[in-house]
């Protein structure tokens, strides 16, 4: 087994600090939304889908990055690596439409809300989260068949960190043409379709928060879905300059920059925003502390 650098135990360290907070953070927001009575509304609850999508998305690509740190060994099987590019699109497929599904949500309690409670039952709420999760888990299953049908003739080493689309499809000798329209095709349903809806959302929020007669009911409004949107900007952001990128020679390593930020840091960040600057999580949280501390006793 190769003995890692320096640098890698370093890199080593600073993964699993962020694994280990991504993943027990957002955990710790589904368990508060499942146990706290007062967030038993549709905005948590897509919240709570959230929460757990980015506990699977982190657990795409973070274990193995930390077991080849730890190890030394970078290889990864073809089945592992098609394994690892389903789970990963799938799961970012579905934050896309979770996200497009929050939009909505805020548009209603903003827009309309005097009719939010009629047009966001609980029964719409599930129908949302369980169309958002089967959109990316099935459609994505079809562009995996077809990459995992091409033949890989050339070099077996991926110019990544981990088993992406464009990257394999540069190690193929198939002819792509075909499955890069595919892809095209995928790429606007899962990501174009959603963000544009996020966006036409938000654009109909604001107008909504600029109807409103008082400063401190738009200060209010604005506060519900600020978080939103903070995520919103720093996920699209990063997922639009990767894949809007060409992957010539000199962009390549400021296109896994900004791979390894949206893919790592932004679950992390999108835990952060939602804790930190929600006033009703931090309640929620309190209380099961001061709970917690007088069981203690």
């Amino acid at each position: 087994m190769e003995k890692p650098t320096r640098e890698q135990t370093l890199l080593f360290i600073l993964l699993l600090i962020i694994y280990t907070a991504t993943v027990f953070g957002n955990i710790l927001i589904v368990v508060l939304v499942m146990a706290d009575q007062h967030l038993h509304t549709p905005m948590y609850f897509f919240l709570g889908n959230l929460s757990c999508l980015e506990s699977c998305y982190s657990s795409t690509i973070l274990p193995w990055l930390l077991a080849s740190f730890l190890t030394g060994d970078k290889t990864i099987s073809a089945p592992g690596c098609m394994a690892q590019f389903y789970f990963f699109s799938s799961f970012a497929g579905t934050w896309c439409y979770l996200l497009a599904a929050m939009s909505y949500d805020r548009y209603l309690a903003i827009g309309q809300p005097l009719l939010y409670a009629s047009l966001m039952t609980w029964r719409v709420s599930l129908q949302l989260a369980a169309g958002s999760w089967l959109g990316g888990l099935l459609l994505f299953a079809a562009l995996t068949f077809l990459l995992s049908q091409l033949q890989f003739c050339g070099p077996k080493a991926i110019d990544h960190f981990f088993c992406d689309f464009s990257p394999l499809l540069e190690l193929s000798c198939s002819d792509t043409r075909v499955l890069t329209q595919v892809a095209l095709t995928f790429g606007f349903l899962h990501v174009g379709f959603p963000f544009l809806f996020t966006l036409a959302s938000h654009v109909c929020i604001t107008a909504a928060i600029l109807r409103i007669p008082s400063r401190t009911g738009r200060q209010k409004a604005f506060s519900t879905c600020s978080s939103h949107l903070t995520v919103v900007t720093v996920f699209y952001g990063t997922l639009i300059i990767v894949y809007m990128l060409p992957r010539t020679a000199p962009l390549r390593q400021f296109n896994k920059a900004f791979s390894f930020f949206y893919t790592i840091f932004t679950p992390l960040v999108n835990f952060l925003t939602y804790s930190l600057r929600n006033m009703e999580v931090r309640e929620a949280l309190w209380k099961v502390l001061r709970k917690a501390k007088a069981c203690s006793w």
